[in-house]
């Protein structure tokens, strides 16, 4: 099995202590307000972490959601990082969780954009891995919504698996949720539990949310854990929400419901094996 990272993190084919693991997901409106940005995550993942939560996933934006000029201000170096990493890394240490944050605002060599980047804090607050979104959101809606996010966000290029003591996890972040191929190649690497923080739109996520989570889940026989950002956040921008786990043979085992907070499941390495062992097709591929 091989792990990628374009940063610190486990060496490639390093061996994983295998167990049961409980994982929440964090629903989130995140706005232009940092400070009440972070004091929602830290009651969220206060919470989880008091229910048993040893891994906890929180939405893309999580820090920000406002004009694209203060979006760039926040953006921080990686592994370094600034005054929103340093409490994120304080708030992982204190709860001793794994924190997979999603859309984190990292600078890029282009002043004039940043990469959105799901990162791995491990419990002792080190970052473990970080995955730099591939896919951006280029689109016009229905709705009229017109979001262009290759203008501040520049392309990551390479798919990322990190480690934890359930297993390989498998890194993405929304909009790539709509590309089999990453998750493919994610799978080839080993992930037994895919991450998809996201802030669907209220457009997009009432017709294909569920439905494209249940296909990863399906045709890759691992756990999906998808974060959420939810309702009105900045100008006309609204989420859909629904922050879901989804199990290896496609079912949803626990999800959000109207509002910000969180949703819990066990993930067992033990049901992956038995999925892929009782319906082996990821053997059976041809392409």
């Amino acid at each position: 099995m091989s792990i990628a990272s374009p940063l610190e993190g486990p060496e490639a084919g390093a061996p994983t202590r295998r167990s049961r693991m409980r994982a929440a997901v964090l629903q989130m409106t995140s706005t232009p307000d940092l400070d009440a940005n972070l004091l929602s995550l830290e009651r969220l993942v206060r919470e989880a972490a008091s229910r048993g939560a040893e891994l906890v996933v929180v939405p893309e934006s999580f820090a920000f959601i406002g004009s694209e000029e203060a979006k760039i201000g926040l953006a921080e170096t990686l592994p370094e990082g600034g005054p929103i990493l340093a409490w994120c890394r304080a708030l992982a240490i204190r709860e001793r969780v794994h924190l997979l944050l999603g859309g984190f605002w990292e600078s890029s060599p282009d002043p004039s954009r940043v990469y959105n980047t799901c990162v791995h804090l491990a419990p002792g607050g080190e970052v473990a891995a970080a995955y730099r979104k591939i896919h951006l959101f280029d689109v016009d809606l229905p709705d009229g919504t017109r979001l262009r996010e290759s203008e501040t966000v520049l392309a990551g290029d390479a798919p990322v698996v990190t480690t934890t003591p359930f297993g390989p996890l498998g890194l993405s972040v929304c909009y790539d949720l709509r590309f089999p191929e990453l998750y493919r190649r994610l799978v080839e690497l080993g992930a037994e539990a895919l991450i998809v923080p996201s802030a669907f739109t209220l457009t997009t996520g009432k017709e294909h949310w569920h439905v494209l989570l249940r296909a990863r889940a399906i045709e890759s026989q691992a756990y999906v854990l998808a974060a959420a950002q939810t309702g009105r956040h900045f100008g006309r921008r609204v989420s859909y929400g629904h922050a879901l786990i989804v199990d290896p043979w496609g079912t949803v085992i626990s999800q959000c419901s109207e509002g910000e907070g969180l949703a819990l499941a066990e993930l067992d390495p033990a049901r992956v094996a038995s999925v892929r062992r009782q319906l082996p097709s990821l053997t059976h591929r041809r392409l």
